[in-house]
């Protein structure tokens, strides 16, 4: 192997590991790996790529990586994205590549102040479609920028589990304390709008994309992570109704889930959606260029959601929310797929952002909150929603995957 060679295998890895680390999917990471490695002339290669590693060996070469999960850049994916398409139509040299990929590397995040007011503006939006009146996507703004700040000053000080649970706590008091005071006419509604800003979307998504692609043990391996973060929300949220229970003597009692009327029609649910994605795609770190059309996704896949769910006030066929959720999630995997090959960019960006309002963050919260007022048998069944949809959305993912596969096989996957 000459110089080269090994220049090249060792930048083909120092993409994979960027685009791994800041929310790729495994077979993006492979793919994009190969392309550089074997644009310069190197045939003997071979990566594995795990959720957490890669191992990359060569003629003489052999290389593994330790990839810690840290918080997601979509930009420095989309970034490295369009790196390797310049490599693959000649118009990068080696040292070029070197100092585009350090770049990328050490691009700075989104400021704080954006970062803060993407999550206040997404879980106020959320909270209005999961029900809650305009009141309290008021309330909720406001707790979305406290709970923003400790997202984007203390969170990273912490372990992903501990941070989650902290978090989950924290949104969930901050809720409570707004009830307590007056303010606010859903307390539900404005905690399951909170604890949106911390569903882990993007290994959910990638975890789904992965196990389409056969990596099995990548995809269960983050759909396992994603599990456990589902687990350490609730589990925040559930602290903070026994640590108000304790300081008020008694549980607060909540009654039937409730839906604002005026705010559950078209004209405050759809600006919602698409206010709300966006949010999330500043949360995400995706380019400034692409917020709109990330919302688009989101509020299309609502769009649907709304039509086909017999639990909304607008729906027109009364499916369950498992099927509902099945078909919004096939629309919105269509849409990113469009989407990516018209602008060039990886369908990651849209789809990890355009999922997120069909993630059902209402059931999380109900069978967290029936599991501490001891109402087992509730836990039990809204839990089971909660799996029937995630399930769908997983399945829905992977049915358009297929269909896209077969309807355009020569597609080029950048």
């Amino acid at each position: 192997m000459t110089e080269e060679q090994e220049q090249a295998l060792q930048l083909a890895t120092e993409a994979g590991h960027i685009l791994l680390e800041n929310g790729a999917e495994i077979s993006r990471v492979e793919e994009t790996m190969t392309r550089i490695a074997g644009h310069y002339g190197v045939e003997d290669e071979s990566f594995f790529v795990l959720s957490n590693g890669i191992i990359a060996t060569g003629q003489h070469y052999a290389r593994a990586e330790f990839i810690p999960i840290k918080g997601t850049q979509l930009s420095r994916v989309v970034e490295v994205n369009q790196l390797s398409r310049d490599v693959c139509d000649g118009r990068c040299t080696l040292d070029q590549l070197s100092s585009r990929l350090d770049a990328i590397r050490h691009s700075t995040a989104k400021p704080w102040w954006e970062q803060i007011v993407g999550i206040a503006v997404g879980v106020s939006a959320f909270s209005l479609l999961f029900g809650g009146s305009l009141m309290d996507a008021a309330i909720t703004f406001a707790v979305g920028v406290l709970l923003g700040c400790f997202m984007a000053f203390l969170m990273p000080h912490m372990s992903r589990f501990f941070g989650n649970v902290v978090g989950g706590l924290v949104g969930g008091m901050l809720c409570i304390v707004a009830s307590r005071l007056g303010l606010g006419e859903h307390l539900p509604n404005m905690i399951i709008g909170t604890i949106i800003a911390l569903v882990p979307g993007v290994p959910f998504t990638n975890g789904i994309r992965d196990i389409a692609h056969e990596d099995y043990i990548a995809g269960a391996t983050r759909m396992l992570d994603a599990f456990m973060m589902f687990l350490c929300i609730a589990l925040g949220v559930c602290l903070a109704f026994i640590i108000d229970g304790r300081l008020h003597h008694g549980l607060l009692q909540l009654g039937a889930p409730a839906v604002d009327y005026y705010a559950a029609g078209w004209f405050f649910q759809l600006p919602a959606a698409l206010l709300g994605t966006i949010g999330f795609s500043v949360l995400f770190g995706a380019p400034r260029r692409y917020y709109v059309g990330c919302g688009i996704c989101g509020m299309a896949g609502w769009a649907l959601f709304l039509l086909l769910n017999g639990d909304m006030r607008v729906s027109l066929f009364h499916l369950s929310p498992a099927e509902s959720a099945l078909s919004a999630a096939m629309l919105v995997a269509l849409l990113s797929q469009l989407m990516a090959q018209k602008w060039h960019c990886p369908t990651t960006l849209y789809l990890i952002c355009g999922i997120i309002p069909l993630v059902p963050g209402g059931a999380i919260f109900w069978t967290a909150y029936y599991m501490v007022a001891s109402r087992l048998g509730m836990a039990a069944a809204t839990g089971f929603v909660a799996i029937k949809v995630t399930i769908a959305i997983a399945v829905g993912i992977i049915l358009a995957g297929g269909i896209l596969r077969i309807v355009t096989p020569k597609a080029r996957r950048f």
